[in-house]
Parts: C-alpha cells; structure tokens; sequence
C-alpha cells in the first residue's frame, strides 16, 4: 500500500460516495486510475464493505454500554452466539480477567438488562460486568497510516 492508497482509503472514509473523478483529482489520478486502485484494495480486503453510518439515538438506540464477559471456559468459537444478539455490534476475544468484550447498544437499560440475560444464555457464560456510557466524545474510522 502507497501513499496514494492511503490517501484514497482518507477520502473515502470522508464520504464512500465521492466519485472517481473527484477521488482521482483529490489524489492526482485520472477517474478511472482512481477506480482501478480502489477496486484492487476491495480485492484485497482493505476495503471489506461499504455502508452508512447512522445516528443510534436518531433509531431510539440511547444506551451504549460495553460489557464483559467471563467465562470457565474458552469462548473463542462462540462467534454466532454473540452474533445471534442483535444489539450487539461488535465482540472481541480479549485477554485479562474477562474472555469477550462487547459493545451493546441497547433503547433502554430494561433492553441492556435483556441482553445481559440473553448472554448468561451463552454456553460457558458466567458473569457480565457492564459500563454504561454517559456520553461519546467521538469514535472514528482507522485512518491509513503508514506501516512502521
């Protein structure tokens, strides 16, 4: 990846829907150089989807929270049980005290309280410790910087 693939994948973190003639511009290729280049960063995997970023509370979802969950056991091949809870939106195996870190985004704490049932559910779960956030600062994209 060169530099002007990572100023490609900075503009498209921008706004996915900027075209190939303005991307090209931005970066001082033609639109279809610019399209060929994205093109082969989707292909190999740098570019994984492209989507919209909504507003959670503009869809009721005001509560965010991370939790984590401990376990007896290795929780590392229960992707489609976290999977299979809707609310949340990401699961990462971790290492420390717990062994999966989740971020929830729930309507209500009566919702949030759900979930934490729906994760006991989980085979191998045995405990939940839940932070609710009070306010986002900001969350942003991984910017495309250079490999040390």
């Amino acid at each position: 990846m060169d530099d002007v693939d990572r100023k490609l994948l900075a503009a498209l973190q921008r706004d996915a829907t900027t075209a190939y003639a303005a991307l090209g511009k931005e970066v001082g290729l033609s639109a279809g150089a610019a399209h060929e280049r994205v093109r082969k960063l989707r292909e190999r995997g740098v570019i994984r989807r492209t989507t919209v970023e909504v507003d959670p509370a503009a869809l009721g979802r005001h509560v965010l929270a991370f939790v984590m969950v401990e376990s007896a056991a290795w929780m590392g091949d229960s992707a489609d049980a976290f999977a299979a809870i809707p609310e949340i939106q990401e699961a990462h195996v971790i290492a420390g005290s717990a062994s999966v870190l989740v971020k929830v985004r729930a309507a209500t704490t009566e919702q949030l309280q759900d979930v934490l049932r729906r994760l006991y559910a989980i085979e191998g779960v045995s405990g939940t410790q839940a932070t609710v956030a009070l306010e986002t600062f900001f969350e942003r994209p991984v910017p495309p910087l250079r490999s040390p």
